[in-house]
């Protein structure tokens, strides 16, 4: 199963991106597998120069788990990378006063649950618009393409 956030292209501009686990709860990971998780509105953020966290995030509460041991909904949740690539990441933010945005959360084949982030630069309203006039025109000249053929 993989749960995209769609609207981060539309927002921001993606300068790179990073593969980093995530810890997760075991209800937690029932319910992504069955798709019920948003990363709508989900961001990250460097604490302390030494981890990445989660933020907003949506997992919903597994039916079948016990109400008292749930977590929370919209809990923080650390994100799992390499020393090297959390203080590249932190140097980034704090220089070029990037976002650090979710993209995809799935499950690789290992079964792991990974979750790919980007260092991202928010758009203007200006860059939104050239973005969609853009994609326009590629839609248009492949349908003037296919009635030609």
């Amino acid at each position: 199963m993989t749960i995209e956030n769609r609207k981060a292209r539309h927002h921001f501009e993606i300068l790179e991106t990073y593969e980093a686990g995530i810890e997760l709860v075991g209800s937690e990971v029932k319910s992504v597998r069955a798709g019920k998780a948003s990363l709508n509105e989900a961001f990250a953020r460097v604490i302390r120069d030494k981890e990445i966290w989660l933020f907003n995030m949506h997992i919903t509460r597994y039916e079948n788990a016990d109400a008292r041991l749930a977590p929370e909904e919209n809990r923080s949740r650390r994100l799992l990378l390499h020393k090297k690539e959390i203080a590249k990441i932190a140097e980034r933010v704090k220089l070029e006063r990037l976002a650090i945005t979710a993209l995809k959360l799935y499950f690789n084949s290992r079964n792991r649950a990974k979750i790919l982030i980007a260092l991202a630069r928010g758009k203007k309203l200006h860059d939104k618009r050239e973005t969609i006039k853009e994609r326009d025109v590629k839609i248009n000249l492949k349908r003037t393409i296919k009635r030609s053929v």
